[in-house]
């Protein structure tokens, strides 16, 4: 079972598309930058090169990780040792093959994994930053729809 690595390249720059939209400002993007006190001149001042650069290793990171939330047969080929040609994986294999493996299975799993383990996360950062609600709100919408569209590329693209 190999890695998909263009599927895992296309959903690390899906984050980047749902980014530009999320944080339009006919979007959430005024709110968000009133809710962290952000001015565009401020903004316009940032290394974009290192935060646009930095972002991209970021979601390639979290786009690497994600075949093992999303894929069930990557769990049982874990199981099996990552031996390809263990006779419990193949059988596996043989009698599930491809079940699950679609782009709405994907989402589902990139969904729970966000709102199990990113939002809880994000909630607490904020409950210490003494950050808003609808800052926090804002921020893990975006990390919910961004790991359900992973979760949806990297399951569903076989």
């Amino acid at each position: 079972m190999e890695m998909n690595y263009l599927a895992i390249l296309v959903a690390a720059l899906s984050s980047f598309v749902v980014g530009f939209v999320w944080y339009n400002p006919k979007v959430f993007g005024t709110i968000w930058m009133n809710e962290i006190g952000m001015t565009e001149e401020k903004a316009k001042t940032g290394n974009m090169a290192k935060i646009f650069g930095l972002t991209f290793v970021f979601a390639f990171l979290l786009a690497f990780m994600m075949p093992t939330l999303v894929i069930h047969q990557i769990g049982a080929l874990q199981l099996a040792g990552g031996n390809e040609k263990d006779e419990a994986f193949l059988a596996y294999m043989q009698v599930h093959g491809h079940m699950f493996r679609s782009f709405g299975h994907g989402a589902l799993h990139g969904f729970f994994a966000s709102l199990f383990v990113v939002v809880p996360v994000i909630a607490t950062n904020c409950l210490f930053e003494q950050k808003s609600f609808k800052y926090a709100a804002i921020t893990s919408g975006y990390w919910i729809l961004v790991m359900t569209l992973m979760g949806a590329i990297i399951c569903g693209w076989k």
